[in-house]
């Protein structure tokens, strides 16, 4: 699981960016039910500190779509003092970026039926962070792509892919986004990236062709997990494509459908993190899944209040050597 905290991320050109020199064309007001954690569930959407997709600042979120209306930019400022959200969009996807806000912040995402009273870290993570959800994009092809990029690469070599494809082939954002910001490109746009460029960017051929498999069924592949009868369906409909294993299923269901159970096994970390945090010793993928197993249904909800208690476990051995990829 890779995610960068939004605190991290904050910027003063985001602080400052015109935000009124052009009004919206969409907005809305939303008001959830019980508290938000704007920040918690929202941080697994960036790809890195450099995604042009997505930028921090003190007053909020600004994102880019590539809606099934097109282009656009969504601004979400953080909770008022009453709670609500305040959320803005510009660009001809404008209209289903404000309506996809509700989903986006969580609000389908139900935790009434967990119970972690029984592990302290667990329990004081939760009654630290009540507003936390897990995020619906609804948008399947912008959290694959990535998640097909970050496959057995380190994390800083897919952030650094992911920004040059993006500066190289996305699209400016539409509206007063911060300078520098992108929407992924149109699946035509994706298609006629040549294979050097793929190269050049950083993604080796094993992963360039497994996008491509990706590209070729597209518009079918969005339809069929759209229309999944259950989520379980949803990640077996992704495992059909070549190169999409159960890693990167799980990384692109998590974000897309807000999956509350899905465990990204075969992470490089995930595994030592999770068992350092609930038993005190690493263990590996099927340890990890052992120890979940009590929380059957919420173990994606576990794992991100484990990433959100501020539990780091022991970094060892030497560091992975970053890959060069690239023609030279």
């Amino acid at each position: 699981m890779s995610a960068v905290l939004p605190s991290a991320r904050a910027s003063a050109a985001g602080a400052t960016a015109p935000s009124a020199a052009r009004a919206p064309d969409a907005e809305t007001v939303y008001r959830p039910a019980g508290r938000l954690d704007l920040a918690g569930t929202l941080a697994q959407l960036g790809r890195g500190p450099y995604d042009p997709t997505t930028t921090w600042d003190l007053r909020g979120m600004w994102r880019t779509w590539r809606t099934p209306l097109g282009a656009a930019t969504l601004r979400i400022h953080r909770p008022s003092a009453d709670g609500a959200v305040s959320a803005a969009a510009w660009g001809p996807g404008a209209e289903w970026a404000i309506g996809a806000v509700p989903a986006l912040l969580g609000r389908d995402d139900d935790w009434s039926g967990l119970d972690v009273g029984g592990h302290p870290l667990l329990r004081d993570s939760l009654h630290r962070n009540p507003g936390l959800r897990l995020a619906r994009t609804s948008r399947m092809l912008e959290a694959l792509i990535p998640a097909i990029i970050e496959q057995r690469v380190t994390s800083i070599e897919a952030y650094r892919s992911w920004s040059r494809l993006l500066r190289w082939y996305g699209e400016p954002a539409p509206g007063p986004a911060p300078e520098g910001m992108r929407v992924t490109p149109t699946l035509e746009q994706w298609r006629g990236i040549p294979s050097w460029e793929w190269h050049r960017a950083g993604v080796d051929p094993r992963r360039a062709r497994a996008i491509q498999a990706v590209l070729a069924v597209a518009p079918s592949l969005e339809r069929a997990t759209e229309r999944a009868a259950t989520l379980a369906d949803a990640e077996t409909v992704l495992q059909t494509i070549p190169g999409v294993g159960l890693w990167t299923a799980a990384e692109t269901l998590q974000r897309s459908h807000g999956h509350p159970d899905l465990v990204s096994v075969g992470d490089y970390h995930l595994a030592h993190q999770v068992g350092e945090a609930l038993i005190g010793r690493r263990v590996d993928d099927d340890g990890m899944l052992e120890l979940l197993e009590p929380w059957a249904g919420h173990r994606q909800r576990v794992v991100r209040l484990i990433f959100s208690s501020g539990f780091r476990f022991q970094r060892r051995g030497p560091r992975v050597t970053l890959q060069e990829h690239r023609w030279h």
